[in-house]
């Protein structure tokens, strides 16, 4: 049985918060996957990719963070070129992995299909990847050595 609004019942948002933490162990290797394969990752300055969060912190738009990457890749060579850029991975990622596992969380919940309660939580997923990244990016580059 699927709700047909665009409001959740607070069941309904507890298996969305309860997917959203299963979902965070792959959210966080999926993230460092991406920058492990990265070759350029000494040049990817941490305000760079602060900026990125900034962006996905004031949009509720997952276009919105992949138009801001793709313009980083136009901008120079610190997110890579093309398709091994990193851009391109985190794109990937949120238009596959994470846009897939937003729609089974909202579908597990029972949230209806096509709710704009979906996008909500395609963008909260978003967020958390790029967050776990940003700390992964910090030891990658300061702790690591």
């Amino acid at each position: 049985m699927t709700i047909t609004t665009d409001k959740v019942s607070s069941e309904q948002e507890l298996k969305i918060q309860r997917g959203i933490r299963l979902a965070e162990d792959e959210l966080v290797t999926r993230i460092q996957t991406a920058l492990d394969n990265f070759r350029d990752l000494k040049n990817l300055e941490e305000s760079q990719y602060r900026n990125l969060l900034h962006v996905a912190t004031s949009t509720d738009s997952p276009e919105v963070i992949k138009n801001f990457l793709r313009y980083q890749v136009g901008r120079d060579n610190k997110w890579g070129k093309g398709k091994n850029s990193l851009a391109e991975s985190i794109i990937k990622d949120i238009d596959h992995w994470i846009h897939q596992k937003a729609i089974d969380i909202a579908k597990e919940a029972e949230v209806a299909k096509g709710s704009p309660k979906t996008n909500e939580i395609k963008m909260d997923l978003i967020r958390r990847y790029l967050g776990y990244g940003a700390r992964y990016l910090k030891y990658k580059r300061d702790g690591e050595s």
